[in-house]
């Protein structure tokens, strides 16, 4: 019986160490092949595909910025504070007169229990997210002496549940909450909304609705583009709960009508016009756990019923492992972005820069605002870049450059700041939204 014992005892041992090794090797994290410029551009690298267990985990700790200092700007350059003590600035409206209005907002309350949510909630915690409840506010920002620094911030509208995309649209603004577009009278120069909001359409919000946010731009001629990300990574708790998720919607407010523009966009997040067209573009934050050089977020032009692939292919056709095939195969139809950024940078806000008034260099092209990685090793993103456009509304073959970057400290282990938005100014300054530094930046030419 000893001999039993003694032996089931050794077996147990032995199932437990190679249980231990077993979960130590699937933890590790993935340490990227790769460099963020070689995953970035027109013909980015497409690594191999190093599927994860558990996803690797690398975040940085949000801490804020010390007295006097700031992000990098670009040579001949000049960054300072346009405004600060906001509560997570996450997007910027700039007004025909000036005015700014920024979103100040979080994630709604999690609807995704358990050890995942659980997990999920203390990362999002410790990269400055969901420390407290959302401000659920607009604020206004006003620098009427045109001296670069807002003296003005008024509470525009509150009560709202985390609000994301604005948009004005002659007398009509219209803000993206999370599960509902309003429109609000919009009355210039007023420094805090007098009007009642009118609800357009609901807006997918249900299940753990995991990509909150829903961004909005206008069309030339005033239908509305809101971007949706999906409740899921690929689509693991069933396609059923992605309806009119992972996709472009558009409105036409004037009669409440929706309708999916453009699908398999796991989650498209700034969007905007190219000047003098009708040409619809998008930043979007790709899958993750096939590792850290897979797969490259992306900027890329949108029409009507094209197809991104996500969540059974990614980038043009490549095929994801981990979902079941489609009972139709689409994978000819997918279409491949336009411009790669960077595995896991979390590109979020993008402007166009018609009226920027920093240079020739600066001149026809996006500026994009990357909040940076937390499943990367080494981290990326946390930086505002450029990408030169050609004469045919179309990127370079060229890689981006850096505009403003520094939020990520030296050592590599904290954050003073993540940049969420970019827009230009009426002066022709860029004004970039920092959400956990609380800040709204004003880049300048020097002098």
């Amino acid at each position: 019986m000893r001999k039993i014992l003694k032996y089931v005892g050794l077996t147990l041992l032995l199932l437990l160490l190679v249980g231990s090794v077993t979960l130590y090797i699937m933890s590790r994290p993935d340490v990227a092949r790769f460099s963020t410029a070689e995953l970035s551009g027109r013909v980015p690298v497409m690594a191999s595909q190093r599927t994860e267990t558990f996803p690797t985990i690398n975040v940085p700790e949000a801490t804020s910025w010390p007295a006097g200092q700031a992000p990098s700007a670009a040579e001949g350059l000049t960054v300072g504070r346009f405004a600060e003590g906001l509560d997570h600035p996450r997007t910027i409206l700039v007004l025909p007169n000036g005015d700014v209005l920024t979103a100040e907002s979080q994630s709604p309350p999690r609807k995704d229990g358990g050890v995942q949510g659980a997990v999920m909630k203390n990362l999002m915690g410790k990269a400055g997210a969901g420390r407290k409840p959302s401000a659920n506010r607009i604020t206004l920002l006003r620098d009427a002496d045109g001296d670069g620094k807002a003296e003005l911030k008024s509470t525009y509208i509150s009560g709202l549940n985390s609000p994301y995309g604005m948009a004005l649209v002659g007398d009509t603004l219209y803000v993206a909450n999370t599960d509902a577009l309003l429109a609000f009278p919009y009355v210039e120069g007023e420094t805090k909304m007098s009007g009642k909001p009118v609800k357009i359409v609901d807006l997918p919000a249900k299940g753990t609705n995991r990509h909150w946010t829903k961004s909005l731009t206008a069309a030339p001629n005033g239908w509305l583009y809101i971007g949706v990300g999906a409740d899921s990574n690929i689509g693991e708790a069933g396609m059923n709960r992605e309806f009119r998720r992972a996709s472009v919607l558009e409105v036409r407010p004037e009669s409440k009508y929706i309708r999916t523009f453009a699908a398999g966009i796991r989650n498209p997040v700034g969007l905007a016009f190219y000047p003098g067209s009708e040409q619809l573009w998008t930043v979007v934050n790709e899958r993750d756990m096939l590792g850290s050089d897979l797969v490259p977020d992306y900027l890329t032009d949108v029409d009507e019923g094209d197809f991104y692939g996500w969540p059974w292919y990614y980038w043009g056709g490549f095929i994801d492992p981990r979902v079941e095939p489609e009972t139709e195969d689409r994978r000819q139809y997918v279409k491949r972005p336009a411009y790669g950024l960077g595995a896991h940078t979390a590109p979020l806000g993008f402007t166009f820069t018609e009226g920027l008034a920093l240079g020739e260099r600066w001149a026809n092209g996006a500026l994009i605002a990357r909040h940076g990685s937390w499943n990367r090793d080494p981290v990326a993103g946390y930086d505002v870049v450029f990408v030169k456009f050609g004469a045919n509304g179309k990127p370079l073959d060229a890689l981006p450059i850096t505009l403003l970057d520094r939020f990520l400290a030296a050592d590599g282990k904290t954050t003073r700041g993540r940049p969420a938005d970019v827009k230009v100014a009426k002066d022709g300054s860029a004004l970039v939204a920092d959400d956990t530094g609380g800040v709204i930046w004003r880049v300048a030419k020097a002098g």
